[in-house]
């Protein structure tokens, strides 16, 4: 014979109801998306990089802040926009998290090269350099995923060439 609150316990935590159990939209990649879904997120991506190079980045690089300042602001801009991009599934999820870590990495470094500078401590400057190449990788990471993608879709989009090694007749 089962205690009461064993039996209480068993009910309410290993079984549960259909109405208890939430479950969550699985999370969209580019490993699942068809063809029109890889079509759009190329081009979003794509559209979003431009802008980022032609439009944010020469217009940070006019505001009157120093060099780390100002590059901590793209890394910052970037954390955002990789968070963005996990978030909305644009790409393949290893290199989005790849890619999400290098550009954290680059704004912690440059937000304690910030905090080094406010102490009066003017002589790391490996930190923003170590900074802008976690950024360039990381930037390698976001084109490797737009060209995965539309690799992706090319291959799709043509017509099955039947398996691998074997000869048409």
């Amino acid at each position: 014979m089962m205690w009461p609150s064993a039996v209480l316990y068993d009910t309410l935590i290993f079984t549960p109801n259909e109405d208890q159990l939430h479950t969550e939209p699985v999370l969209h990649t580019a490993e699942d998306a068809s063809p029109r879904e890889l079509w759009r997120a190329s081009w979003r991506l794509l559209l979003m990089l431009l802008a980022l190079g032609l439009l944010v980045v020469p217009l940070i690089r006019e505001l009157p802040l120093g060099q780390s300042t100002r590059i901590g602001i793209v890394a910052w801009l970037l954390v955002g926009l990789a968070l963005y991009w996990l978030y909305a599934g644009m790409g393949y999820r290893p290199l989005l998290l790849l890619q999400l870590v290098l550009f954290s990495s680059a704004a912690a470094l440059l937000s304690t090269k910030l905090l080094l500078v406010a102490i009066d401590i003017r002589t790391l400057t490996v930190l923003r350099y170590v900074a802008r190449g976690l950024i360039l990788v990381g930037a390698g990471c976001a084109f490797a995923n737009l060209l995965a993608m539309l690799i992706t879709l090319w291959r799709r989009s043509r017509p099955d060439s039947g398996t691998p090694g074997t000869q048409r007749p």
